[in-house]
């Protein structure tokens, strides 16, 4: 399942993971730390839904 960051659209693909955050692909979103945050614009995982 994606997510999709509500403040500006950017979409975590687990399948792709994060290599800016330094989050492997295969990564879901329940398991990305805390304090991970979108590589966009900075919201926190409270600000992602699932698309």
């Amino acid at each position: 399942m994606k997510y999709v960051c509500d403040v500006c659209g950017w979409e975590y693909d687990p399948a792709e993971g994060d290599s800016e955050g330094g989050i492997a692909p295969g990564t879901v979103f329940a398991d990305l730390p805390e304090d991970w945050v979108c590589p966009v614009c900075g919201a926190g995982k409270d600000q992602f839904s699932a698309a």
